[in-house]
């Protein structure tokens, strides 16, 4: 894990402590709503690890990789109408046979914060060529969602 990837991790569990705190403490409704929203991140940070666990034993699985990050682009990610956020991916095969590509893909918030990842297998890239796929997240994700190539693994 990255230590970006951690740093958003502890982020949302430090989020979860306080408002479990604030919970504890207030009266009401604001102990519900702070319950709800500390239920909420939980539930997050969960979705998160159990995401960046399995993109690693995806890539773990693609036998005699070679890192292929800088022959990977990815587009303006954008929102299906399903609220998961989507990106197109593009691999350039600059090698003189044909190759199958697993890129992960993370998006984070604008702060940096790691909300999910996914890894986008595309097989049979030709010689030199390009081949397009589309990165979907695993959950809807809101506000300002930001895409970056995590690893690209090439055999």
């Amino acid at each position: 894990m990255t230590r970006k990837a951690v740093r958003g991790l502890w982020t949302v569990l430090l989020t979860t402590a306080v408002m479990s705190a604030a919970a504890a403490c207030s009266g009401g409704g604001a102990s519900s709503t702070a319950s709800e929203a500390a239920s909420a991140a939980s539930r997050g940070a969960e979705a998160v690890a159990s995401a960046t666990a399995a993109a690693g034993e995806k890539l773990n699985s693609f036998k005699n990789g070679v890192n292929a990050k800088s022959d990977v682009g990815l587009g303006r990610p954008s929102t299906d109408g399903d609220g998961r956020a989507t990106v197109k991916v593009t691999v350039k095969n600059s090698s003189d046979s044909a190759k199958s590509y697993a890129v992960q893909v993370n998006f984070r918030d604008a702060s940096g914060n790691l909300l999910d990842t996914v890894v986008v297998t595309v097989d049979g890239v030709a010689a030199k060529a390009s081949k397009d796929a589309t990165a979907r997240s695993n959950r809807k994700l809101s506000g300002d969602v930001k895409a970056e190539v995590g690893r690209a693994l090439r055999h």
